[in-house]
């Protein structure tokens, strides 16, 4: 049986979801001409690739005068947060901890990075006392 990819989007569907993070709100021929800047890519190609993110529900659309003006549904925090859920859930049985465990363990955390944990740490456990 085959496995859901942790990451749903492909390179290209990636690349065109930052550019509408970064841009706010963007029809096909300004992200074209943002990923063609980059490497050679058709028209159709980003405009079939924005069709499909809509259709998949990360993009929806309204018209100004011709254009289809193209927003994401989710943030990129948002997609984030799935696609860590998804990681935890496959590769650690759903353990946060462990996975945390493992970060820590084998990381190369330096004295700062762990200064900054520690404190993520009490500002949760001040948080459940409330």
């Amino acid at each position: 049986m085959s496995r859901p990819p942790l990451d749903p989007l492909g390179e290209l569907q990636r690349a065109v979801m930052e550019t509408v993070w970064r841009l706010g709100q963007a029809s096909v021929r300004q992200v074209w001409k943002q990923l063609s800047q980059k490497r050679e890519l058709a028209y159709t190609t980003v405009l079939t690739a924005m069709q499909r993110l809509e259709q998949a529900g990360w993009l929806r659309h309204h018209r100004e005068g011709k254009k289809n003006i193209y927003q994401a549904t989710r943030t990129r925090e948002q997609a984030g947060v799935r696609s860590a859920q998804r990681l935890i859930q496959r590769m650690y049985e759903g353990s946060a901890f462990l996975m945390f465990q493992h970060l820590v363990d084998e990381g190369e955390l330096n004295d700062e990075e762990l200064m900054k944990l520690r404190n993520l740490i009490d500002s949760k456990r001040k948080e459940r006392q409330k």
